[in-house]
C-alpha cells in the first residue's frame, strides 16, 4: 500500500506535474472548507479539520515549518470555531440560531495588526534558526522564514476573527492568500499555489457575502 502521507507518493501526473495524494486531498478539502466559509456555512469547520491534518505532513516535507506548526493551531481552533458558531449566546444569535456577523474596527483592529507584525519578527527569527537549534528534526533551513512567519501569524489572527465572525477577517485572508500563492509556486507545490490564487477570489466573495448579511440585520441586532 502506498504511503499516503509521503509527498513523493504520486496520485497522478497532469501536464508533467506529479500530483501526490497528500497535496491533492489537502487542496480539495481546504478548497471546499474555504468556499463554505465564504457563505458562513458551519460545515466549513469539520471539513477544514481534515484539511489541516493533511497539510501538516505536506509543509514538513517542503520545509515551511511555521506553516507546519500553524496546522496544529488550526486543528484546535477549528474545533473551537465549530462550537462557537453553533452555540452563540442569545444576544449574539442570528435568525438561524448561529453566531451573527459583527465588526472589528478602530483601536482594537489596529492593535491586533500591530501585535501581528511584532509576532512576525519573533517567529521569523526562530524559524530562521530551526535547522541549527534542532538539526535532527529539521535537516534543511526554513524557506522564507519571515514571509512564512507573517502569513502564519496573520492566519492565527484571521482565524480568531473568523471564529468570532468578524467581517474584517476577509481583508486579512486576502493579504495572506496573495503572499501564500507566491510562496507555494516558488516551492513547487503548484496545485496548492493555484488553490491559494482561488482563495483570493473566495476572500473577495466572502467579504461581499458577509457584508451583505451584516447589513441585512435589524439595526438593534448588529452591534460592533
Amino acid at each position: 500500500m502506498p504511503n499516503f502521507f509521503d509527498i513523493h507518493t504520486i496520485f497522478f501526473t497532469l501536464w508533467d506535474y506529479p500530483m501526490s495524494y497528500l497535496e491533492f486531498f489537502g487542496v480539495l478539502s481546504g478548497g471546499i472548507a474555504t468556499w463554505l466559509a465564504a457563505r458562513a456555512n458551519v460545515l466549513t469547520w469539520p471539513i477544514a479539520v481534515g484539511s489541516v491534518f493533511l497539510f501538516f505532513f505536506l509543509f514538513y516535507q517542503i520545509q515551511l515549518y511555521p506553516d507546519m506548526f500553524l496546522q496544529v493551531f488550526f486543528f484546535i481552533t477549528y474545533l473551537q470555531g465549530w462550537w462557537r458558531w453553533t452555540h452563540p449566546v442569545a444576544q449574539e444569535a442570528d435568525q438561524h440560531r448561529e453566531l451573527r456577523i459583527t465588526r472589528l474596527v478602530g483601536v482594537p483592529l489596529i492593535s491586533t495588526l500591530l501585535a501581528g507584525v511584532a509576532a512576525t519578527g519573533l517567529l521569523g527569527t526562530f524559524a530562521q534558526n530551526l535547522h541549527t537549534l534542532f538539526p535532527l528534526l529539521f535537516s534543511k533551513p526554513s524557506a522564507f522564514p519571515y514571509l512564512d512567519s507573517f502569513t502564519s501569524v496573520m492566519s492565527i489572527i484571521g482565524t480568531f476573527m473568523m471564529i468570532h465572525k468578524k467581517l474584517e477577517c476577509w481583508w486579512v485572508w486576502l493579504v495572506i492568500d496573495l503572499i501564500s500563492t507566491y510562496m507555494y509556486f516558488v516551492k513547487g507545490v503548484k496545485l496548492v499555489g493555484i488553490e491559494y490564487g482561488f482563495f483570493c477570489l473566495i476572500a473577495i466573495q466572502g467579504l461581499w457575502h458577509w457584508t451583505r448579511e451584516y447589513r441585512s440585520y435589524p439595526m438593534q441586532q448588529s452591534p460592533n
